[in-house]
């Protein structure tokens, strides 16, 4: 049976003279039918997710393909039980993907060549190609491309310069990379050709796209995809799913990410909820003895019962008192 909910996944590159006034127009309409999300606008384009029924999600693919340039945008669509997001918000941005380069990337003049999920597998299978993720390391953990290459980096900014510090590793081989949706591909690419590579591909409409495939079902993806709503993870292998993210913990088999209690630290990390309730949501002793441990507050734990979980860690909530 088919869910009552819907979740749009998509991006153009497409001219905006006033992102300003696009955003605002668009953000009115969108709460006006009561739609979720998170949306960037750029003079360089559109870059979102948003959620909602049935109804009020053809009601926003209505509204944006009424838009001049955007009548072709391709929406990618799941189902979901409910809202994936909270709020909803339209945000100009000076790019709706950055690479932070003095010299930015048209993705309409320069990108790498599309590939089909099913020329995608064949690289995957092709000893001689390299598929580089181009996502951030968390993404990475979760799931990833069997094979892939795991740049270490914790946002799409760090990625070009990685990768010229291991130039010499790709420059003459052929070169495949991926992403979510296909929009950090579309200029990563383009930088990759700009920098001189040889032979570079990019899987087109990205991971999304590649799990839908009739033909591939998103063979030869290990885990599962992240996603930046309240659903964090969604399944991409429908022939033989497998689990590899490991707990922060204990390296047990784990999907499940919380970020850490500190607020100054709150990094992201997979964790059971016995686990996260074991090591108070702190991923290291300083994080789960800050005095702003929000998992503290949030379960209303007394002095007392904080000490005890510390305690039987081996660690002590003293130390960091005396210290704040």
């Amino acid at each position: 049976m088919s869910k009552d909910y819907r979740v749009l996944l998509y991006y153009k590159y497409q001219t905006i003279e006033d992102p300003e006034s696009f955003a605002k127009e668009m953000l009115a309409f969108c709460k006006s039918i009561g739609l979720k999300g998170r949306v960037l606008v750029g003079k360089e384009g559109i870059n979102g997710t948003v959620s909602g029924t049935v109804e009020q999600t053809q009601q926003y693919k209505d509204y944006v393909h009424s838009l001049p340039g955007f009548e072709d945008l391709w929406f990618k669509e799941d189902e979901a039980d409910g809202y994936a997001h909270k709020k909803m918000f339209v945000r100009p941005r000076e790019e709706i993907v950055s690479l932070n380069l003095e010299d930015d990337i048209d993705p309409h003049t320069t990108t790498g060549q599309y590939l089909s999920p099913k020329e995608f597998r064949d690289a995957i299978l092709d000893e001689d190609t390299i598929v580089l993720d181009t996502r951030n390391d968390y993404e990475y953990d979760l799931g990833h491309f069997k094979g892939a290459v795991r740049p270490d980096i914790r946002n799409f900014r760090e990625l070009p310069q990685w990768v010229r510090d291991n130039k010499e590793k790709f420059m003459e081989k052929r070169v495949v990379v991926y992403c979510t949706g296909g929009i950090r591909c579309e200029k990563f690419s383009g930088w990759m050709v700009r920098e001189g590579f040889k032979d570079v591909g990019q899987l087109h409409g990205g991971i999304d796209t590649y799990g839908k495939d009739p033909e591939v079902q998103g063979d030869l993806w290990e885990g599962k995809m992240y996603v930046f709503d309240e659903r964090i993870a969604v399944p991409i292998n429908h022939v033989e799913p497998t689990v590899i993210g490991k707990d922060y913990f204990d390296g047990s088999p784990c999907e499940r990410y919380v970020n850490c209690a500190n607020p100054f630290c709150n990094e992201q990390i997979l964790c059971s909820e016995e686990n996260e309730h074991k090591y108070v949501r702190g991923c290291s002793p300083e994080c789960r003895r800050h005095p702003r441990n929000r998992y503290v507050a949030e379960h209303g734990l007394s002095t007392e019962e904080w000490e005890t979980r510390l305690n039987a860690l081996g660690e002590s909530l003293k130390d960091s008192q005396e210290t704040a």
